[in-house]
């Protein structure tokens, strides 16, 4: 591994990063907006869906909780949205646990393929990207964004510090 940045450098290589992984996320979710409108869903339902499918894809199906956690819904809210998927034949719940109290949610068989025609243009275009790149480069890549995740939920564990009224605010308002 090559020297990191100097240290007057940190900042800009930071602020560079930081717009590119915005950018990144601003087109995510354009992404996923353009499939909840090409199934007919609201933008959650289909953020969810896709949540849903790509844990699946890992081999780390979710519960409804995990589910509500990534979306930041109450368990209310959650438990709609997972009924409207199911009543749309997109998901199913199923008990697959010892412990048959814990639901984990799977893709249906219906959703399976318009889910893999929609994304295909985005999975080949990334698989030619990534085609580009060294391995070892790519798994450079791979650890800093893990690093930079584990730096953001480490950082989002932490309580949110009071806010300290900027000049010209009064205070309580």
């Amino acid at each position: 591994m090559t020297a990191g940045p100097r240290p007057e450098d940190v900042g800009a290589h930071s602020a560079r990063l930081m717009d590119g992984l915005r950018a990144f996320g601003a087109n995510y979710t354009e992404f996923t907006g353009r499939f909840a409108t090409w199934l007919g869903l609201h933008s959650t339902d289909a953020t969810a869906l896709v949540e849903i499918l790509y844990a699946e894809d890992k081999g780390t199906p979710l519960s409804p909780s995990q589910v509500g956690e990534r979306l930041a819904l109450t368990s209310g809210a959650t438990t709609n949205l997972l009924n409207r998927l199911e009543r749309l034949g997109h998901i199913v719940r199923t008990r697959e646990h010892a412990d048959r109290r814990i639901v984990t949610l799977r893709s249906s068989s219906r959703i399976e393929g318009p889910a893999r025609e929609f994304f295909a243009a985005l999975s080949s275009r990334l698989d030619s990207l990534v085609a580009q790149y060294p391995p070892e480069q790519l798994d450079e890549f791979d650890g800093f964004l893990r690093r930079l995740r584990d730096t953001m939920n480490d950082l989002l564990a932490e309580p949110v510090p009071p806010r300290t009224p900027g000049e010209g605010e009064v205070e309580g308002s």
